[in-house]
């Protein structure tokens, strides 16, 4: 698209006028709950401070992060703006805004990358503030830069310090002068290869290589001995010149057991900076993070007050401004910790540190951007409990947690949540709404599922109870996974480093056995699957039984069947007793004494409640059904 940008406006509304609830029934239920809970909802104690001056605000990115940087910008009264591509015009965060303008085609590189366009969008709307959130611009100095250049705030720290940091040979020759412990290795500019191969034998086996501007595990190998280096080196290189345009690499210690710590800082404009604590991220998959806790377990007061102070010092080295996170490597036999990186942006698995602080680390991003000093120092910031992030991804775990794409047709989520803070010990962010796809334009994460509590063991309990009660489906997701690594003896007692998934694959993710009843309700399920399509087609199923109208309510029907779970080989051969609409009897021929597996009965026992039975990828909804039935479906079948 060449020329004058085009602004497809999808809606301008006044901050001072209220929703009604007419206006807001097309966006639907979940919405209204959610603005409600806006309006209601704090996280923070706040005292009295300056009003943060940022007249308008715009906010470039989307989903779950656009969401909860505008819960804080509308509890402070600034105005927000959105901008979508194609794929997000219906998107949650296109609602919530003030106003929002579509900026492109869905592919990322062509919209929420597009540097120019988002400028432009500022520049029309009259914001003089830009939140980039994290991904997409939060980390690039040019679109830094461009903002600056133009007057307007960029809500994160200057371009110079994302320039240093982003590359990661100059950021540790960077913390070498500051005194910040670094993994030993190579990191010099003679990348020839007998160079390479040379510093490799000096480093010691095995060794790890990783592009210079590397993340994400991209550009990332491991040579465990000398005659593995030439081809790791080869091939980082190769992924280093098509992810990031740069065939840099650095060579590294690898570290046999190693724990993933991270470090949240924050630092002004005045000079000040102060750490708020660590947060443990050891758990990872594809070298990508899945749960997160703060503060990280079984470490001393010293060694908290050690790692902190560093992190402080590498963000002083170059600079900064803002929020950003200094990632460490700990060596869990020695217990000495190592610079890792920094992320020069606010973290998804920020809400974990707001827990425990008490802080909203969005209004501190606000006011920094805004020329303000730290709302707190060093000594006002304590911990408070401890606190679980959960990320809920739309994945298969069995195809090693490749990203899935469908449409999320029930999105329910546990009663007790609050939205983007931590007013409830359950809080859920999310940027997806029931009837929402998820695509292949975008990260897959559904949801980030965040329980807060006074000790480790009574938080863990409680992200067990919310992954359980969470109700989704539509597309495979990582729920079961979650669950049963919140329930995973080896987790449970902190026994952490970034290879607990591998050590704990069989457990974790290999098919367990489905629970007898859980196939029964299968099996009523599957009935109904094929009653709807006789409804459809006309054809028979069971003669005078293909539909289930009043007319035949007290007739009874028994047929047999059988269903097989392949994954974990489970067999169910069963008969299926129909009593009207609503009441089904299943009973396993199977089993020794013909066992009655389960009975769901339309009587005063029951409630009527909307939830899905999965099969074939169909859901069922507003049927009757027994609480604890629903439990069970929502658990295993879902």
């Amino acid at each position: 698209m060449q020329g004058a940008l085009p602004l497809w406006a999808v809606r301008l509304q006044t901050r001072q006028a209220l929703f009604s609830l007419t206006q807001l029934k097309n966006v639907g239920q979940t919405f209204i709950n959610r603005s409600l809970c806006y309006r209601s909802c704090s996280t923070v104690a706040h005292t009295q401070q300056a009003p943060i001056d940022i007249d308008k605000l715009l906010i470039a990115n989307r989903g779950e992060i656009a969401c909860r940087v505008m819960h804080t910008a509308k509890r402070l009264g600034i105005p927000t703006v959105a901008v979508y591509s194609e794929a997000d015009r219906h998107a949650k965060h296109v609602h919530l805004a003030d106003q929002a303008f579509c900026i492109g085609p869905p592919a990322a590189k062509d919209s929420y990358l597009r540097k120019d366009r988002v400028l432009k969008v500022a520049k029309r709307a009259g914001a003089t503030a830009v939140h980039p959130g994290y991904g997409f611009l939060s980390e690039n100095a040019g679109f830094a830069k461009l903002c600056q250049d133009n007057g307007i705030a960029f809500v994160g720290p200057p371009a110079s310090a994302i320039t240093s940091m982003g590359d990661k040979s100059e950021a540790k020759a960077l913390m070498v002068k500051a005194a910040v412990p670094v993994v030993p290795g190579y990191h010099g500019s003679d990348q020839t290869t007998d160079r390479l191969m040379a510093e490799g034998a000096k480093v010691g086996f095995p060794v790890l290589v990783k592009a210079a501007l590397g993340g994400g595990g991209k550009g990332m190998k491991l040579a465990m001995q000398q005659d593995d280096l030439e081809d790791a080196l080869s091939s980082a290189k190769r992924e280093a010149i098509a992810s990031f345009g740069d065939e840099r690499i650095l060579l590294e210690r690898f570290i046999q057991r190693p724990r993933h710590i991270e470090v949240q800082i924050f630092a002004d404009q005045l000079g000040n900076a102060v750490y708020l604590f660590e947060r443990d991220c050891s758990v990872q998959r594809r070298h990508q993070k899945v749960i997160e806790e703060a503060p990280a377990p079984n470490i001393s007061l010293e060694f908290r007050q050690s790692i902190g102070q560093a992190a402080v010092a590498a963000g002083l080295a170059v600079g900064y401004q803002g929020a950003g996170t200094v990632e460490f490597i700990v060596d869990t036999d020695t217990g000495e910790y190592f610079f890792m990186e920094m992320n020069t942006r606010l973290q998804v698995e920020h809400p974990v540190t707001e827990a425990i602080t008490g802080q909203d680390l969005v209004e501190w991003q606000l006011r920094v951007a805004a020329g303000q000093g730290l709302p707190l120092t060093q000594d006002q910031l304590h911990i408070q409990g401890h606190a679980f992030e959960a990320r809920l991804y739309a994945e298969s775990v069995v195809n090693n947690f490749l990203p899935a794409t469908g449409t999320v047709r029930r999105w329910q989520v546990p009663a007790n949540a609050s939205f983007f803070d931590n007013s409830s010990t359950v809080r859920i962010d999310s940027g997806v709404s029931e009837g929402d796809t998820v695509g292949v334009n975008y990260d897959p994460m559904i949801a980030k599922v965040i329980a807060r509590g006074p000790d480790r063991n009574t938080t863990l309990t409680r992200l067990h109870t919310a992954l359980s009660d969470l109700q989704v489906s539509g597309l495979p997701t990582n729920q079961e996974f979650l669950k049963r690594l919140a329930t995973h003896p080896a987790f449970i007692a902190a026994e952490l480093d970034t290879s607990f998934i591998q050590k704990h694959h069989a457990s974790l993710v290999d098919a367990q056995p489905v629970a007898q009843h859980v196939m029964a309700l299968a099996a009523v399920a599957d009935h109904l699957l094929q009653v709807r399509e006789v409804q459809k087609t006309g054809s028979s199923l069971s003669g005078a039984w293909s539909i289930l109208d009043s007319k035949r309510i007290n007739h009874v029907l028994t047929k047999p069947g059988s269903l097989e779970h392949p994954a974990s080989q489970t067999h169910l051969a069963f008969d299926l007793t129909v009593h009207g609409l609503q009441s089904f009897m299943v009973q396993a021929s199977m089993l020794e004494c013909d066992h009655m597996l389960h009975q769901i009965l339309h009587d005063n026992s029951c409630m009527s409640t909307k939830y899905c039975m999965s099969t074939k990828h169909c859901m069922f909804t507003n049927f009757c059904v027994c609480p604890a039935v629903v439990y069970t479906v929502q658990e295993s079948i879902c």
